[in-house]
């Protein structure tokens, strides 16, 4: 099993450093980001499937899970239909896609380790179920899916297929969130959490990306664009997309804050950050990474009433009825207990991927 990881991680990392030919045709053509797919940025890093999807998730209980997952080790939480999961990144980091089915819906759960950010996605496309594969491409430093039915392909930070028969067709987003694993024990007990008896010969728990937080930039190997120079490359931001525009939230404004409330569009939200989540790309061991902290963005609104929350001991409290409340926007004590906010679709990410995918965003300044 370690030396499958071991030459999985080789061939990473050989990537990682290598397509020397490709960025040297790619600089030569240097431009801002647009919107606009551009096949020329298709970069071939790997073979299809090298990073292996799961296609069969089996699933513990976080009683269970707790015996080999640390609290502050980060998770991936998507809840449909009332039904609750996990996915631990040290497992998604080594297979990027879960084809999975949470609450009757088919889902497809997506981690980019090179972006940073998670994504899910409803598999059903004009009435047929699709199933993803990696593609071993990468567009704009972003994991490339393929679905199996067709061979199309899929950008994950589009969630639009670019190439094949199904161009043009997009992919539902679910709103899904990262946080502790002891956030999501602590607010959802009951959950279920994917389980590392997945079929595959990994070492779960360390990471073929170990450095890559480190990294001034993405490497120009896969990322022909100019970046935006507004923030670093390399700065996490939470990137809301609405109707009316995308705003980012610097992970850094939000440690200082703790909680913001703010408007996008005709949209009230509140966005929560706290500390206790260890990064999956920092060190070779996720357990032992740096401490990045955790962000949620939420509809400030539950049984049609309007809360103010702000930071509290393990977690936020809000000022209407004194309840407390997690991360994930649960409500673990007091009148609410048991109470969830409504989660609005975003993403965390590294600034230079949201950026490129969404070039006109707005970034959030504190007043």
């Amino acid at each position: 099993m370690k030396a499958r990881s071991a030459a999985v991680a080789a061939a990473l990392a050989v990537a990682l450093t290598g397509c020397s030919g490709v960025r040297e045709t790619l600089r030569a053509r240097p431009g801002p980001a647009s919107t606009a797919f551009d096949a020329a940025e298709l970069v071939d890093v790997l073979a299809p499937d090298t990073v292996p999807p799961i296609d069969r998730p089996a699933f513990e209980g976080p009683d269970e899970a707790a015996t080999h997952l640390q609290p502050e080790v980060p998770v991936a939480v998507l809840e449909v239909a009332g039904e609750v999961r996990a996915y631990p990144l040290a497992i998604l980091v080594w297979h990027e896609i879960v084809n999975d089915t949470v609450g009757g819906v088919p889902v497809a759960v997506t981690y980019a380790p090179l972006s940073g950010g998670v994504q899910a996605f409803r598999r059903t496309v004009a009435g047929r179920v699709l199933s993803f594969g990696g593609s071993g491409k990468l567009y704009r430093s972003n994991l490339v899916m393929y679905d199996r039915a067709t061979r199309s392909l899929w950008p994950q930070l589009r969630g639009e297929a670019v190439l094949g028969p199904l161009r043009g067709a997009s992919l539902e987003r679910l709103p899904i969130q990262i946080g502790s694993f002891g956030d999501f024990r602590g607010s959802y007990p009951n959950g279920r959490v994917l389980s590392a008896a997945t079929g595959a010969a990994r070492v779960y728990g360390a990471t073929p990306y170990a450095g890559y937080d480190s990294r001034r930039a993405p490497s120009d190997s896969f990322f022909a664009v100019a970046p935006d120079r507004r923030l670093g490359a390399m700065e996490r931001v939470v990137g809301v997309r609405t109707a009316s525009g995308s705003r980012a939230y610097r992970y850094a404004t939000l440690r200082s804050a703790g909680a913001i409330l703010d408007r996008i569009g005709g949209q009230e939200v509140v966005v929560l950050w706290r500390e206790g989540t260890r990064s999956a790309v920092d060190t070779p061991l996720i357990a032992d990474g740096r401490d990045i902290g955790s962000a949620g963005v939420f509809v400030p609104v539950v049984d049609g009433r309007r809360l103010e929350l702000s930071p509290a001991p393990g977690g936020f409290v809000d000022r209407q009825t004194g309840s407390v409340w997690s991360v994930l926007g649960v409500a673990t004590g007091g009148p609410m207990a048991g109470k969830r906010l409504d989660l609005v679709e975003h993403m965390d990410a590294f600034w230079f991927a949201w950026a490129a995918f969404a070039p006109a965003t707005e970034v959030f300044e504190a007043s």
